[in-house]
């Protein structure tokens, strides 16, 4: 979830951890967190269905520049992009038209986020949005079917994100790219909560540890880092 405040202190306590897992699990932890680490990161709570409407405000393009995000990543007509976290489809539904011969996957783990992309795809009479309901642990993605898989601010959210990354590098074909769009961690003057940022050194750690290589920051919207990554084979 998103939110205007900077205050977000955490507290450590002794982790609770199985030396075959790849997270900690602790008893007293942030606020606005799940209690549950990866790679030293305390994953942030979920933003619910309820926040639909902050996903679709009107300010949004002001606020953060979205188009820009849709001009650097270079799309083809011919290709097949997954919006992972898709929420209402905010994205999906401004590449899609793009994508002449190709389509999205919308994929979310909340029923009711698709639900709403099921809606917006009839009243906005496009076809190429393939609503995809996934799994906490699984995108629901078919094997080397996409070209392009999009995270913007949905990542840090993830509560298995090693698994996730896992299903996703599967998805992607060989030669394709991860965009990971995320708040700048590292400005402690950007007015979201410490847990939904992220640092390029830490996003950078977990995209290689399930063996995507980064290819380029491009800083060039307001408050996020545009992070590219690529599978090799």
């Amino acid at each position: 979830m998103l939110s205007c405040s900077l205050l977000n202190p955490t507290y450590t306590a002794q982790a609770n951890s199985s030396p075959n897992t790849v997270y900690e699990q602790r008893t007293i932890h942030s606020l606005d967190g799940i209690g549950k680490y990866y790679m030293g990161r305390e994953i942030a709570q979920v933003m619910g269905h309820t926040g639909a409407g902050w996903l679709e405000r009107s300010r949004r393009e002001t606020e953060e520049q979205p188009s820009k995000v849709i001009t650097a990543i270079n799309l083809q007509p011919n290709y097949v992009v997954a919006d992972i976290g898709a929420g209402t489809g905010y994205f999906s539904f401004r590449i899609a038209p793009l994508l002449t011969a190709g389509k999205v996957f919308a994929v979310d783990i909340q029923p009711e986020m698709i639900d709403i992309i099921e809606f917006f795809k009839k009243e906005k009479n496009i076809s190429n949005v393939e609503p995809v309901l996934a799994t906490v642990t699984n995108p629901n993605l078919p094997d080397e079917s996409v070209d392009l898989a999009l995270m913007v601010d949905a990542y840090h959210e993830f509560e298995y994100p090693q698994e996730v990354m896992q299903g996703i590098v599967k998805a992607l074909k060989p030669g394709g790219r991860v965009v990971l769009v995320e708040y700048r961690g590292e400005n402690p003057f950007i007015m979201i909560k410490r847990l939904h940022k992220m640092t390029q050194k830490q996003a950078r750690k977990e995209m290689q540890a399930v063996g995507l290589v980064w290819r380029e920051t491009k800083n060039l919207l307001p408050q996020q880092h545009l992070m590219v990554f690529e599978k090799l084979t």
